[in-house]
């Protein structure tokens, strides 16, 4: 959700950035449209529920091949399971998926004022929620290359790269074209 937190960032404090750089960014569509309302409590009973193999699950669906290396993400993410504040974690993963479902960006993209680089990997299709869509609405939802083709038509100084084959983290997936595009961008 960090690129989302960018934009409400930029949105709120236009003058403290210069430049935005989003990378498959949350929120280039309303999830409260068509994604199934959950409540603080069931939010919070599903973190409080999380697994190892459900992290895992969940980041495999960020990469069109997974790889072992990507399994160190998963380690990263899953040593949150043992921490003694991990009642706190939960919850605090309960109100990240409550602020991203109710407050949406994606109807603000033309004010953001300042130059944005859009690095949108084409094979991801991630949508917060997307357990609990119908298969035809998996289908629909989370299509990154027309969203970021709509994000870039939005947004009034967006320069879009789109990258093929590249999932949800670009970054990892491919640094050596992400890096090319977030140099020359700054």
């Amino acid at each position: 959700m960090g690129g989302m937190l960018a934009i409400r960032f930029v949105l709120i404090y236009p003058s403290l950035v210069e430049k935005l750089a989003l990378e498959n960014p949350i929120g280039l569509e309303d999830y409260k449209t068509f994604v199934p309302y959950q409540s603080l409590e069931k939010l919070y009973h599903k973190e409080k529920s999380a697994t190892y193999d459900s992290y895992k699950k969940y980041q495999q669906g960020y990469y069109p091949v997974w790889k072992p290396e990507y399994e160190q993400y998963v380690a990263a993410q899953a040593a949150a399971l043992s921490d003694p504040a991990f009642d706190s974690i939960a919850w605090v993963n309960a109100l990240t998926y409550q602020m991203i479902y109710e407050q949406p960006v994606v109807y603000e993209l033309n004010d953001i004022s300042v130059p944005v680089l859009l690095i949108i990997g084409q094979a991801d299709r991630t949508v917060v929620g997307k357990d609990l869509l119908t298969d035809e609405q998996k289908n629909k939802y989370g299509q990154y290359p027309q969203l970021g083709r709509k994000a870039a038509a939005a947004i009034k100084n967006a320069q879009l790269v789109e990258l093929d084959g590249v999932g949800h983290i670009p970054h990892v997936q491919t640094l050596d074209k992400f890096s090319v595009a977030l140099l020359g961008f700054l």
